[in-house]
């Protein structure tokens, strides 16, 4: 086995505070079978109680049940024994890895907008966990980011595993500024030009703890003080389907209007799952430098030096102070503006 992806599954461990006891789920394709099988060593090492299962999110298997719930016109509900699983579970790790990046590609997206909402409740419980998000390289997301397998892993390596206490410092000086913040506000080009109030509320430094790899300072908006446009200029994909030039337009912190160059009505799927997805739940800035170029992976493309990003729908509930709302959605949908040129952020005024 390569032994990076024994420290992979060490810094994974950590991340979760693996300790004797713990019952650990682990959710991937079993095309990540290797980091699976570090994951049990480390949990072995620790005392820990690990369990394994295929994630509902991508792969064969979902795409085939989607398809099948789809023509019966199934009525999808929160299925109460995974929702046991989860309440049974100290802490999870989430494994990224592709087969077939397009695998839902032909999924409804109405349908998986329903099972989505169904199982936020899931989701929701899995936040208040120990948890975190991670990738394992492949050779289709390899192909995705239009990388050899060998150089695919390498970036995925070195954005990984690197050293994180630096890593925290280096990103520090960003939260001391969004951090007292009363606004915010994002302009790129004649593009862009959107404020939000992120009073009250925290930023996080995001290294090697909720996802891996980490390297963003982010923050919640307040739901209702999202005023002007945006152009996420570097596109999402997101369930095998790529929009590309998503424009959003608010106004009292909803999306009042928007548009797309490419699969536009995929962007409308996203935006009308539930009220919340209306309205932003994240404002992020991507700090790590080894992420050096764009994959089509949102897990490392966020993280990217010169960018911001903004995700439409659920708002983290560690970045939300007592008394502000937290935005509440089946949706978190990431979306990214590239900053490198003509482009600026100022925080309560100054640049």
């Amino acid at each position: 086995m390569d032994p990076r992806i024994r420290e992979h599954a060490r810094i994974l461990a950590d991340a979760v505070d693996l300790a004797a006891g713990d019952n650990l789920v682990i959710k991937s394709e079993p095309v990540a079978e290797d980091l699976v099988v570090a994951l049990y060593e480390v949990a072995g090492d620790r005392g820990a109680h690990p369990i394994h299962i295929t994630t509902n999110r991508s792969g064969r298997a979902i795409r085939a049940y989607l398809r099948a719930a789809g023509q019966s016109d199934m009525e999808f509900e929160t299925p109460p024994h995974e929702g046991d699983l989860v309440e049974a579970a100290d802490c999870h790790v989430v494994i990224r890895a592709h087969d077939n990046v397009t695998e839902m590609v032909d999924v409804d997206d109405e349908v998986n907008a329903d099972y989505e909402s169904a199982h936020a409740p899931i989701l929701n419980e899995r936040l208040t966990d120990r948890w975190t998000l991670t990738q394992h390289p492949t050779p289709a997301d390899a192909q995705l980011a239009e990388l050899s397998t060998e150089a695919y892993q390498n970036f995925v390596y070195d954005a990984i595993n690197k050293d994180w206490d630096a890593q925290r410092e280096f990103q520090e000086h960003m939260v001391e500024l969004l951090d007292p913040a009363e606004e915010v506000r994002i302009v790129s080009g004649d593009t862009t030009d959107v404020t939000m109030s992120v009073a009250g509320n925290h930023a996080i430094n995001d290294t090697n703890k909720h996802n891996l790899p980490g390297g963003e300072v982010f923050t919640a908006p307040v739901p209702d003080s999202v005023e002007g446009e945006v152009l996420f200029d570097k596109p999402v994909y997101r369930r095998g389907k790529e929009v590309t030039g998503a424009r959003l337009v608010f106004e009292d912190g909803e999306v009042i209007d928007y548009s797309a160059e490419k699969n536009e009505s995929f962007l409308g799927s996203i935006l009308d799952t539930d009220p919340g997805a209306r309205r932003l739940g994240e404002l992020g800035i991507g700090m790590n430098r080894d992420i050096d170029r764009f994959t089509y992976n949102m897990l490392f493309d966020e993280k990217m030096g010169d960018t911001v990003h903004m995700a439409v729908g659920r708002a983290y509930e560690a970045n939300v102070g007592e008394g502000n709302e937290q935005n509440q959605s089946a949706q978190h949908v990431d979306m990214i503006v590239d900053m490198s040129e003509d482009s600026r952020i100022e925080v309560d005024g100054e640049v």
